[in-house]
C-alpha cells in the first residue's frame, strides 16, 4: 500500500487507488479520447533523446469535442499527483494516475474543448530566500485536551496520527493560551492573590492545565512529531509559543458591566485604550508584576518538558471581547514591550521570542509602524508579528478574504526597517465560525470552509508568512467547550458515543458542553456512519470517536507536502494560450463559467488577475440606469447576493471593496471612451466623490508592494481610485460578457472580485522535491498545462470543487 494511506484509507477495505473523477459531460466520450492520445503517444516515439518538448497550441478548429482532459501526462520530470474532490469525496487524498511522456514528445496545448490553463511557474527562484515556512498547526487549547482526553486509547493515538503523524498533517506549530480563554470551561488565572506584585502565590506547576489534560496532549503531539518526522534537518521539532487573553482581574482596570449594573475588574472584557491598571509606563507595578507573569508560566511549562519558543504579546489586542480580553493600542503595547515585557524575558528567557499585534491583518501595517521603525524602543526585543485571519466584523464568510495586500505591504516595511532576513510573520489564529461542518450538515458550507483555508494559506505563503496555525485542534461535534457560546470549527471533531461498541444511550455531548447544537439539532449525529462516509467523513474514523471533516483533508494537501524548511518559488495561474478562449468561457461564447460567485458580497476587495472567463470576473455596468457597477452572485447557502463597485477605498486596506448599491455606499461611474486611444479603452471615472477632489478620479490598478511577492505584480494588485491619464486607469470592456481588462502589466489582467476560481502555490522542499497546489473552487473542471519557465512538466485536468498537491522529483 502506498506510504502515507495506510492509516488514513480512501474506503474501508481498498487495495488499489480509487479511480480519478471524470466530468459527466466527457463520461461517453473517454474511450475515443484514450485512443486518439494513446495513437498520438505511440507516433512520437520516433526519437528519445532528451530534449524539452515542442509545444504546439492548437486553433479552435482542431481541438477535440470532449472539453475536459481526460488523462494526466507528464513530460520529463517524475510526479505524483493526489487529489480531493467534492465529486468523490468518500476518496481524499487519492493517487491520480500519470503517464509518463517520451522526451521528445510534443506537447498540444487547448487540444480539447476547454482551453488549458497555464500553471506557471519557476521552481528555482526561490522569492523569500532569506526565510523558510515554519510549517503549520493549532492550539493546545483547554476545550481540545477535555475533548481529547474524552476518547479511548486507540481515539487517542488516532488523534495524535491525524495531527502529527507521519500519515497525517505532521502539524509542527502549537499555541498554548496563558491562564482562560473562550475555550475554556470558565476563567482561570495561576495567581489570584490581589496585588501579589511578586507573584508569590503563583501556581509553579500549572496544575490546571497539568489537570485538564492540556500538558499531556502536548507531550503526545511532541513525541509523535519526533519520532514521524525528525528524518528531515528542519522537521521533527515543534514550534511552540504561547498568548495571553487577560491577565488576572486584579491587574485589569476596572469596566463597567451592563449585566451586574457596576463596575467591576473581570477576566471578561477590557477597558479602552489598555487594559493594565496603572498603564505601561515604566513604574507601572501591574505591568511589571503582568511581564513577570510571563516570565514563570514560561519556567513552569519548560519545567514540565515543553519549551516553548515564543509568546505574543496579546491576543487580538484591539477587541475588548466579551470573553476573556485586555485591550492595547500600538502605543501602549510598544510601550509594554519596551519598559517590562521586553527586559524580564531578556533576563530570564533570551531565547524566547517576542511576536507584536496577534491580531487582523487590516491593521498589521499601522502596528509594525509603531512597533519596528527606527525609534522604536520595543524593537529590540520583538522578533516576529503575528496575525488573525479574521474580517473582524460579523460577516463571517469574509473571514479568510480580507488583507493580502497588507501582507505584501509588511513584507515591503520590514526591508524599509533591515528585518526582512530574520522578523518572523506567522499566522497564528484561524478557524471557521459558528459551529461546525458536521453538526451543520450542509456539503455546500463545510466544503467552502475547506476551499477558504487553502486559499487563504496559500495566499499568505505567496505574501511571506512563515506559517499558518488553526485554532482548536479538535472540539466536540458542536464546535465547544467554550463559556461564551462561541461554537467554531476544527479540522477533527471527537464523537465518543459514535465509537464501535459504546452504549446506545451514551450521550452526544460531553458534560463538559453546556450549548446545545444550532436549532437544537446536530444533523451529523442524525447520520449513519455509511453516509457520513460517502460525504467525505471517512468511517474508519467515526469507528473510534473521531469526525475527520473534509477541510482536515485540504489542509493536509498543503501541510503533509510543505514541511518545515520549504520555501515559495514563483506560481501563477496564467490564462490560456492562442485564442480567444479563457479558461472557463468559450471563445464563442459570452457566458462566463465557473458557476455563481460566491464572492460577490459587501466588504470583499476589487483585485486583478491574469483573465480566466469566469463569474469572479463579470460585471453589469451602468446598473438600471443608476451608473453603479454590480456583481451578483449568491452565498455558501445559496441566497442570492448583489453589490456594488464602491465609492471610496477603505482606509485600512487601501483598495476599493464591494459594498451597498445604494447612493450613500455605491461609487456612480461614467464609462467614457478615450477617442484618441489605438486600442479603443475606456476609463471608469467616478462622479459621486465622498469629499470635493481637486482633479478627476478613475477606477486604477494600485500595484502591490513586495513585487506581489510569489504570485508576481499580476496576482492580486488593488483597485483604487487615481488619476484619470495614467496608464492604469485605461480598460478594455467586454459589455456583453461584462469582463473589463488591462494591459497595464503588458500581459492581460482582468477587474477580480476578490481571486479566481483556480489558483496555486508552489515550493522548494528540503528534500529537493518540489510540491505545486492546484485548488480550484469553480463548480467547472479545468484544464491546465504545469510550467516550469519554458519547459511543460504535465498537462492534465481538476474537476470542479478540488484540490491537487503535485509532487515533482
Amino acid at each position: 500500500m502506498r506510504e502515507g494511506y495506510e492509516f488514513i484509507p480512501v474506503t474501508e477495505n481498498d487495495t488499489e487507488p480509487p479511480p480519478r473523477p471524470i466530468d459527466k459531460k466527457i463520461a461517453t466520450a473517454v474511450v475515443a479520447v484514450l485512443l486518439v492520445v494513446a495513437s498520438g503517444i505511440v507516433l512520437t516515439r520516433q526519437n528519445h533523446s532528451p530534449r524539452v518538448p515542442k509545444v504546439i497550441v492548437l486553433p479552435p478548429e482542431e481541438q477535440d469535442e470532449v472539453l475536459i482532459r481526460p488523462n494526466c501526462v507528464s513530460y520529463g520530470r517524475t510526479v505524483t499527483v493526489l487529489q480531493t474532490s467534492m465529486q468523490t469525496p468518500d476518496h481524499p487524498w487519492a493517487p491520480v494516475p500519470c503517464d509518463k511522456a517520451p522526451h521528445d514528445n510534443v506537447v498540444e496545448l487547448n487540444s480539447f474543448g476547454l482551453p488549458d490553463a497555464i500553471l506557471q511557474t519557476n521552481l528555482s527562484n526561490i522569492v523569500f530566500p532569506h526565510s523558510t515556512i515554519k510549517g503549520f498547526g493549532g492550539a493546545f487549547t483547554e476545550a481540545a485536551a477535555l475533548n481529547f482526553q474524552q476518547l479511548s486509547m486507540k481515539g487517542k493515538e488516532t488523534v495524535m496520527e491525524l495531527l502529527f503523524g507521519k500519515s497525517g498533517l505532521g502539524y509542527t506549530l502549537g499555541r498554548f493560551p496563558i491562564n482562560s480563554c473562550d475555550f475554556s470551561v470558565q476563567s482561570y488565572t495561576f495567581d489570584e492573590t490581589a496585588d501579589d506584585f511578586e507573584l508569590n502565590d503563583f501556581d509553579t506547576g500549572v496544575h490546571h492545565d497539568v489537570e485538564s489534560g492540556m500538558v499531556d496532549m502536548a507531550l503526545r503531539a511532541v513525541s509523535t512529531l519526533r519520532q514521524a518526522w525528525s528524518d528531515g534537518a528542519d522537521d521533527g521539532e515543534m514550534f511552540l509559543y504561547a498568548s495571553p487573553w487577560s491577565p488576572p482581574a486584579w491587574m485589569k482596570t476596572p469596566t463597567y458591566h451592563w449585566e451586574q449594573n457596576k463596575t467591576f475588574a473581570s477576566m471578561t472584557g477590557s477597558a479602552l485604550p489598555q487594559c493594565l491598571k496603572d498603564g505601561v509606563g515604566p513604574d507601572s507595578e501591574y505591568a511589571k508584576s503582568w511581564a513577570l507573569y510571563f516570565s514563570k508560566f514560561l519556567t513552569a511549562y519548560k519545567n514540565l518538558g515543553l519549551s516553548l519558543s515564543a509568546v505574543t504579546v496579546q491576543n487580538e489586542p484591539e477587541f475588548p471581547a466579551p470573553w476573556e480580553a485586555c485591550a492595547y493600542d500600538s502605543e501602549s503595547q510598544h510601550d509594554f514591550v519596551a519598559n517590562h515585557l521586553g527586559p524580564r524575558l531578556r533576563q530570564d528567557h533570551p531565547d524566547v521570542k517576542i511576536l507584536a499585534f496577534d491580531h487582523n491583518k487590516d491593521h498589521i501595517n499601522q502596528w509594525a509602524n509603531t512597533m519596528l521603525n527606527e525609534s522604536s524602543q520595543a524593537k529590540p526585543y520583538i522578533s516576529g508579528t503575528a496575525y488573525h485571519w479574521y474580517a473582524g466584523g460579523m460577516d463571517r464568510l469574509l473571514d479568510g478574504a480580507l488583507g493580502i495586500p497588507n501582507m505584501h505591504r509588511l513584507q515591503a516595511q520590514l526591508r524599509e526597517y533591515g528585518l526582512l532576513s530574520e522578523h518572523i510573520v506567522l499566522g497564528s489564529e484561524s478557524c471557521h465560525c459558528p459551529t461546525t461542518g458536521y453538526a451543520g450538515g450542509s456539503p455546500e458550507i463545510y466544503w467552502s470552509r475547506a476551499e477558504r483555508y487553502a486559499h487563504t494559506i496559500l495566499a499568505d505563503l505567496a505574501a511571506g508568512s512563515h506559517g499558518w496555525v488553526e485554532w482548536n485542534l479538535i472540539l466536540d461535534g458542536i464546535g465547544g467547550p467554550n463559556h461564551l457560546n462561541n461554537l467554531c470549527e476544527a479540522t477533527i471533531l471527537a464523537v465518543p458515543h459514535r465509537a464501535v461498541g459504546m452504549a446506545p444511550d451514551y450521550p452526544h455531548l460531553p458534560s463538559f458542553e453546556k450549548q446545545k447544537p444550532f436549532g437544537n439539532v446536530s444533523l451529523g449525529d442524525g447520520r449513519t456512519r455509511e453516509e457520513l462516509n460517502a460525504l467525505g467523513f471517512p468511517a474508519k474514523f467515526l469507528d473510534v470517536g473521531v469526525v475527520v471533516q473534509p477541510i482536515y483533508f485540504y489542509m493536509g494537501h498543503i501541510s503533509r507536502h510543505v514541511r518545515p524548511g520549504s520555501y515559495a518559488v514563483s506560481a501563477l495561474v496564467q490564462e490560456s494560450l492562442g485564442n480567444s478562449s479563457k479558461i472557463f468561457r468559450h471563445a464563442d461564447s459570452v457566458v462566463m463559467g465557473g458557476g455563481q460567485n460566491d464572492l460577490a458580497r459587501n466588504g470583499i476587495e476589487l483585485t486583478v488577475w491574469p483573465c480566466e472567463g469566469s463569474t469572479r470576473q463579470q460585471f453589469k455596468w451602468n446598473i438600471d440606469d443608476r451608473k453603479h457597477i454590480q456583481v451578483y452572485g449568491h452565498d455558501w447557502l445559496g441566497t442570492p447576493t448583489t453589490s456594488c463597485i464602491g465609492r471610496e477605498p477603505d482606509v485600512d486596506l487601501l483598495g476599493l471593496r464591494l459594498d451597498e448599491c445604494d447612493e450613500n455606499h455605491a461609487g456612480t461611474f461614467d464609462v467614457l471612451l478615450l477617442t484618441d486611444d489605438p486600442d479603443g479603452r475606456y476609463i471608469v471615472k467616478l462622479l459621486n466623490p465622498v469629499k470635493a477632489k481637486k482633479r478627476d478620479e478613475c477606477l486604477v490598478i494600485l500595484e502591490l508592494h513586495n513585487g506581489g511577492g510569489a504570485y508576481g505584480p499580476r496576482g492580486g494588485a488593488q483597485i483604487s481610485l487615481g488619476d484619470c491619464e495614467s496608464e492604469a486607469a485605461k480598460w478594455s470592456l467586454d459589455l456583453n460578457s461584462g469582463e473589463a481588462s488591462s494591459k497595464y502589466f503588458g500581459d492581460d489582467v482582468c477587474l477580480t472580485t476578490g481571486w479566481p476560481f483556480l489558483q496555486m502555490g508552489a515550493f522548494q522542499t528540503p528534500t529537493g522535491d518540489n510540491t505545486i497546489v492546484i485548488l480550484n473552487e469553480a463548480n467547472d473542471p479545468a484544464n491546465f498545462a504545469l510550467k516550469d519557465g519554458d519547459a511543460v512538466l504535465l498537462t492534465s485536468s481538476i474537476p470542479s470543487r478540488s484540490i491537487q498537491t503535485i509532487i515533482v522529483s
